[in-house]
């Protein structure tokens, strides 16, 4: 039996509820997978926190989050917790919990699953491609810098260095080799976007998106220019497999992948670096919504699923890696019956009702393939 030690950060809003759910799938997988053990430690952070105490990510939490094998986190801040400058709590805490990991690539697949709503008339050969941000420097590098010049002139600037560079592209074609390629064909394919005919950042990323290419001969790669890449994701989205950019790009196209497979809803996403990973859904906190038990757990699940994958390449536990693939398709087998789904995607059920229904998606898998 292999344990591992996971940091759970509930945070605000409909996060504590999307993570009791999200619970309740993990304690279904330790059953049915006994090799597998997870010690679960939850640890208050965020907004709510900020309010009473002052402090949105404690030492003893960010040194907690540092000795665990992962970190699941919900979701952070409400949008009337502020700090003295005006900016809200969650930016701060994140980019601190991105820095102190050294989380350099964000991996946010956009995948449809069989019964989730889509707005596109036309999806080719289906949709299941992932973008991969950078996370540590472009335009975000500047998180906390900047300069203002009295009330006339504000600056930020765009950070791109080769070694951030050449982790993010390095990791994208890893991830390429692991996947079954574009829905379209097959074709194993990693994109660049970026803006390489305007700045030279961009160029230079460019550049070192082709240097890394070919070290990875047996999969095909291409580049183009991201305001393209917004209508390419609308009009063509099974061409696409692995897609990777700069930190800024890859936070806008991300959400709009979100939209064309069901929303943030269904969108989960995982934060990784050298040694440290961190898991969590690509939705906000939605304080409209919180304590009435009807926000989608999904994104929240499928980030968990990812979790245990990561848990599983990395340690080299196939179980991990059996029970990452029987979460995601137990989400997709509740949302192909659609009887179970919350009312963002057309439902009447709990987030409770949604999780349930995933556990025992789960075990009706295991135990049919036992």
């Amino acid at each position: 039996m292999t344990s591992y030690r996971i940091a759970l950060l509930p945070g605000d809003g409909i996060g504590p509820e999307t993570m009791a759910a999200t619970q309740i799938v993990l304690d279904r997988i330790v059953a049915e997978f006994p090799d597998i053990q997870l010690d679960c430690q939850s640890h208050r952070a965020g907004a709510e926190l900020y309010r009473e105490t002052g402090e949105t990510l404690p030492k003893n939490v960010l040194d907690a989050c540092l000795d665990a094998d992962a970190v699941l986190l919900s979701a952070i801040g409400l949008p009337d917790v502020r700090q003295p400058d005006g900016t809200e709590v969650q930016p701060t805490m994140m980019v601190g919990l991105r820095r102190a990991l050294n989380l350099h690539s964000a991996v946010r697949p956009v995948k449809l699953y069989p019964g989730a709503p889509c707005p596109l008339k036309h999806t080719g050969a289906g949709i299941d491609f992932v973008i991969i941000r950078e996370n540590l420097e472009g335009l975000f590098a500047s998180f906390g810098g900047g300069s203002m010049v009295g009330d006339e002139v504000a600056t930020d600037t765009l950070v791109v260095t080769r070694t951030g560079t050449s982790k993010v592209v390095d990791y994208a074609f890893q991830l390429a080799s692991r996947r079954n390629g574009r829905p379209r064909d097959g074709k194993r394919k990693v994109t660049c976007v970026d803006k390489a005919n305007v700045f030279r950042s961009m160029a230079f990323f460019r550049k070192i998106f082709h240097d890394v290419a070919a070290k990875y001969p047996e999969i095909d790669h291409d580049a183009v220019y991201v305001d393209a890449m917004s209508l390419y994701m609308v009009q063509n989205p099974s061409d696409f497999d692995v897609v990777v950019m700069e930190n800024q790009f890859g936070d806008i196209l991300s959400d709009l992948g979100a939209g064309i497979v069901g929303g943030l809803g269904l969108g989960p996403s995982a934060e990784v670096g050298d040694q440290h990973a961190l898991f969590q859904p690509s939705h906000g906190t939605a304080p409209q919504l919180a304590g009435k038990n009807v926000a989608n757990p999904l994104a929240t699940i499928l980030s968990a699923g990812m979790m245990l994958d990561w848990l599983g390449q990395t340690r080299n536990d196939a179980n991990c890696i059996a029970a990452a693939v029987a979460v995601e398709n137990a989400v997709a087998e509740v949302l192909s019956h659609g009887q179970v789904r919350t009312p963002d995607i057309g439902g009447t059920s709990s987030t409770t009702d949604v999780a349930i229904a995933v556990a025992d998606a789960i075990v009706a898998s295991v135990r049919s393939d036992a």
